[in-house]
């Protein structure tokens, strides 16, 4: 089973960004009491790289994941740090064929179907639709994706996401899970809110479990 197929077993990645490392290893605590071992770390902050390491180390358990990697430094400071994933908000073809030459499974960001055409020309398996929301959300993902389902091309719709729409995401065939901002915000990483990053964790494993029970 690859990376992205067991990302989607979970339906939702929790996208966050921290700014203090040290928090790394109780923010993947606080997310494995909740159900959901799973993380994308952006590189967003300087933090990053340290925090990937960090929960690699002692959490070896979770799926841990670099977000918003621009350049090949950044996907070789995320495959040193123990990333297992690397996502991007926007399709480097650079980048692309670095990952590939590293090894490293990577799911560019597409928002138009010339996007997507590169992306599969470039042999990706998963693609990141971002802006989600802004981009038309999931009618518009709908039909983007339609003639491109035969290829087996999965989607990680990321921003504009939460637990009201979560359903109507996770209704399109094409999509393996949604990035999540919500679970563990900045704010709540930074006030050690880790009760509350849990709860949130819980209650999106079980949205997703009732939304696929039905499906």
């Amino acid at each position: 089973m690859s990376i992205f197929d067991r990302l989607s077993q979970y339906g939702v990645v929790p996208v966050i960004a921290i700014d203090d490392a040290s928090q790394a290893v109780v923010l993947a605590d606080a997310l494995i009491a909740g159900g959901l071992p799973v993380a994308e770390i952006t590189f967003r902050t300087g933090a990053a790289g340290d925090a990937i390491a960090a929960i690699s180390k002692e959490r070896p358990d979770v799926e841990i994941g670099a977000g918003t990697v621009l350049t090949t430094q950044q996907l070789d400071a995320a495959q040193a740090a123990g990333a297992r994933f690397c996502l991007s908000p926007g399709l480097d073809a650079d980048v692309l064929a670095h990952a590939k030459q590293a090894g490293m499974p990577f799911a560019p960001g597409v928002m138009t179907p010339t996007d997507l055409q590169a992306a599969l020309k470039a042999g990706c398996k998963m693609v990141k639709f971002f802006p989600g929301g802004a981009a038309g959300g999931p009618n518009m993902l709908k039909n983007i994706s339609a003639p491109y389902a035969h290829t087996g091309i999965g989607f990680n719709p990321t921003g504009g996401v939460n637990m009201a729409n979560l359903a109507d995401w996770l209704a399109l065939p094409t999509v393996r899970a949604v990035g999540g901002t919500w679970i563990a915000t900045r704010d709540d990483i930074a006030a050690g809110n880790w009760t509350k990053i849990t709860e949130n964790a819980a209650a999106a494993v079980a949205l997703v479990a009732e939304i696929r029970s039905k499906s």
